[in-house]
Parts: C-alpha cells; structure tokens; sequence
C-alpha cells in the first residue's frame, strides 16, 4: 500500500513530498485498532518541532488527520468494535502515512464519529478545532460576556475559533485580509460584532478595537502569527503587513486580559513586558501540537475530540468544505499546503 512521505535534506530535488510503498505489521497490538481509512486532512509540517524533539528520519510520513472504518481490534480494546467509524490525530512519532490504505492505530487516540458528519470534513477540521478548544478554553479560559479578538478571521483555525467563542455567548471581533473576506465574515451566524479590514493600509486596528469596546480593550486575542520589527515590514511586502505588531497586541488588551500567540520565536521588550505587567495580562504559547506529543491529560484530550465531532456534527462548528483531492495529486497539494499557498487540504481515498 502507498503513503505520503516528506524527504529531509535533499535539496537538489524539486518536490520534497512522495508517495511510497509501505507495509502494515502483520500483528496487532492488544491496545491497538485496524482502520480502513476513508479520508486524511494535509497540514503544513512543523519541521523546526520535529528537529527538537529529537524525530530524526529520512521520510518523515505525511497526514495524520485521519477518519476511517474500524475493521479489526484488539485483544485489550475496550472503546470500540468491528464497523465502528472514527476520527482521531495521529501522533507525531507515527510510522505510517495517514495516507495508507489501512493503518494500526492506539484506541486512546481515537473517538466516534458521529454518523451524520462526512468523512472530508472530520479529517479536514479536526487539528484546526483542536487547536481553537485549546486557545480559548485551555489557555484563555473564556466565559460568556468576554470580548475576543482574532486575527484573520477567514482561516480555518480563526473561523472555528470565531464560531465556538460565538456559541458560548463571547463578543467577537476579527480582522480581513481581502474584501471578498470582509463580505463572507460579516455574513457569519452567529455574527461578527465587527470585522477591522487590514488590507487597504488604511484601517488602525487599535482605535477600531478601543472604539467597539469603550476604550476598555478585549478580555483575549488569538493571533495567527505577528510580527516582531518594524522593518520586517519592508522585508516581505506582501504578506508580513497583515500581521499585526506585537505593540498593537498588547495595546488592545484590556486589564487581566490573555494573549494566545502561535508565533514560536515571540520575543518581548522590558516596554512590552511593562505594559502587560500594569495591565496584569498574560501570554501563552499555542502550541498545535501539545496534545499528541504529551499523554498527561490524555483523558482531557479524548473529551475534547469527543466534544468537537458533536460539535460538528449539529452544525455548532461550521468548517469552510474542502474540495476532496485523489491520492495521486496528494504530493502536489501538500506542497502547496507546506509553501502556504493553499490553508489545507483533505485526501479523499
């Protein structure tokens, strides 16, 4: 059976992501579940985390969002049985390619999938909904009344994030990066309090966000990325300006509020540092990957994925549809998923 794989260190090749030959372990293992899979979402690979957590191969596989068919369990397994559908993350260490035909994987990575909840979409906005339960519950501890920020509202991971804080009663505010993106935010139910373009160079996102909340600034930002000099500015034209200054991040929130950066390399000044001090806010690192990297809170993980299906499954969380891709223009997607010029895509097989 074929899989996704990314080769590291071979620069001289044009695409760095292959479909390859691979092998299932003809045993199970007492704990583990066979699964046909029937879908797997693409992500762009964080190959700066691999490095550090010490994952060193040639292949690094390629798609670990998966949703699937159960066809064999094993000896231990408890939660499921044969014909059960499911949809879980693969961890980082994992062998296999979600890609593979079938893949072995630990039950306790895996939850239902609800019947009335298409296959594309639990693969597709799986890893995003995570990502947005542990920005706003985990780290920002959200509540009904709060005011959130986030930025570039029209990203998978913003719109779910947007979609989940409206449910639990949150004021929203968010920012566009076009205007077709502007019309499709303010058309959101439930709606945007307000949508802050950011495209036209025009629009100053501090007086816009001190006007819509009293000049009290928001309880939580959730930001896509920022960026941390002026002259980065200058440096990449196109894409960097969109991104708000880590100034203006700070300058928006109000007293005890939560800042929930995904900027890795985030680095803050003693002004920075004294602006949030007098403001007693905090910042928190949102790390994609924290959950399948750790067993802690294993069962706290398992709630939250279980959550989330129900979630989309009543249509609470509407993710944007992705067109289905064949396996064969998988390496082609990815690349564009891995370059940023496509948000994602799912495999469909």
């Amino acid at each position: 059976m074929k899989g996704l794989y990314f080769r590291r260190g071979q620069e001289d090749v044009e695409t760095k992501f292959t479909i390859q030959e691979t092998t299932l372990s003809t045993g199970l293992d007492s704990h583990h579940v066979r699964i046909r899979v029937k879908a797997c979402g693409l992500s762009p690979l964080d190959l700066k985390l691999f490095s550090d957590l010490g994952i060193q191969r040639d292949l690094i596989p390629v798609g670990r969002e998966v949703a699937g068919i159960i066809q064999l369990v094993g000896a231990n397994v408890s939660f499921f049985q044969p014909d059960d559908e499911v949809v879980g993350i693969l961890p980082l260490d994992y062998p296999c390619s979600g890609l593979c035909e079938v893949i072995d994987v630990d039950e306790h990575l895996l939850v239902q999938k609800p019947e009335a909840l298409t296959w594309v979409s639990a693969a597709g906005a799986i890893r995003d909904s995570v990502c947005a339960y542990t920005a706003l519950h985990t780290h920002a501890r959200m509540a009904a009344g709060n005011t959130l920020l986030v930025l570039d509202g029209a990203s998978s991971f913003s719109l779910l994030c947007i979609q989940l804080a409206g449910y639990h009663g949150v004021k929203v505010l968010t920012t566009s990066h076009t205007p077709q993106q502007q019309t499709f935010l303010e058309q959101l139910r439930p709606s945007v309090v307000r949508v802050i373009p950011v495209f036209d160079g025009s629009s100053d996102l501090l007086s816009m966000v001190l006007e819509e909340t009293g000049g009290l600034g928001v309880d939580i930002v959730v930001d896509t990325g920022v960026h941390l000099q002026e002259e980065e500015e200058e440096k990449e034209p196109g894409e960097v300006k969109l991104r708000p200054h880590k100034h203006d991040i700070i300058s928006v929130l109000g007293v005890g509020g939560h800042w929930v950066t995904s900027h890795q390399d985030l680095q803050l000044d003693p002004p920075d540092s004294k602006m949030l001090f007098l403001k007693s806010a905090s910042v928190s690192f949102l790390n994609h990957e924290v959950w399948t990297a750790s067993a802690a809170q294993q069962g706290r993980y398992l709630h939250i994925l279980k959550d989330i299906v129900e979630k989309m499954s009543a249509r609470v969380l509407r993710p944007q549809p992705e067109e289905p891709v064949p396996l064969y223009e998988a390496p082609v997607a990815m690349e564009m998923v891995q370059r940023c010029l496509k948000r994602k895509a799912v495999v469909q097989l």
